[in-house]
């Protein structure tokens, strides 16, 4: 049982693929433990800045919120946060994990093309770089 672990949260096809991992990581945490719920938002390029008013962005962060208090609903760990962060998505896996001092990281591997054969390219470089454990699942 792990006291800590950090589910890396991707909202493509509903959420289902971040729900199986949720329900996943129901089964291995502590019943004293936490789950931290990390989605990383792409950087918007500074060429579309401009073109994106700040309310719109405000109101993508806060639908992206709306859809990680729903995930966390499925998480039964015994404390649940929500951390949003901005950037690489490999980078900021780890620095959560780093930063709640998680024992385990969870994470989901699309089907990869070539350049990625066997795992996704996010997974595969946590996994490369992480100093705990990765649970890498498709």
């Amino acid at each position: 049982m792990y006291k800590s672990i950090v589910v890396a949260v991707a909202l493509f096809n509903k959420g289902a693929t971040s729900r199986a991992l949720i329900q996943k990581a129901n089964k291995l945490i502590d019943p004293d433990g936490s789950i931290t719920l990390v989605h990383v938002l792409d950087e918007v390029p500074a060429y579309l800045t401009a073109a994106i008013s700040r309310e719109q962005l405000m109101q993508h962060r806060r639908a992206i919120r709306e859809q990680l208090e729903a995930l966390a609903a499925v998480a039964k760990a015994k404390t649940v946060d929500i951390d949003i962060r901005g950037g690489r998505p490999s980078e900021n896996i780890l620095d959560c994990a780093r930063d709640c001092g998680a024992e385990l990281i969870m994470v989901a591997s699309h089907k990869p093309g070539m350049s990625d054969y066997f795992i996704g390219s996010t997974a595969a470089r946590v996994v490369r770089h992480s100093q705990i454990s990765v649970l890498v699942s498709r």
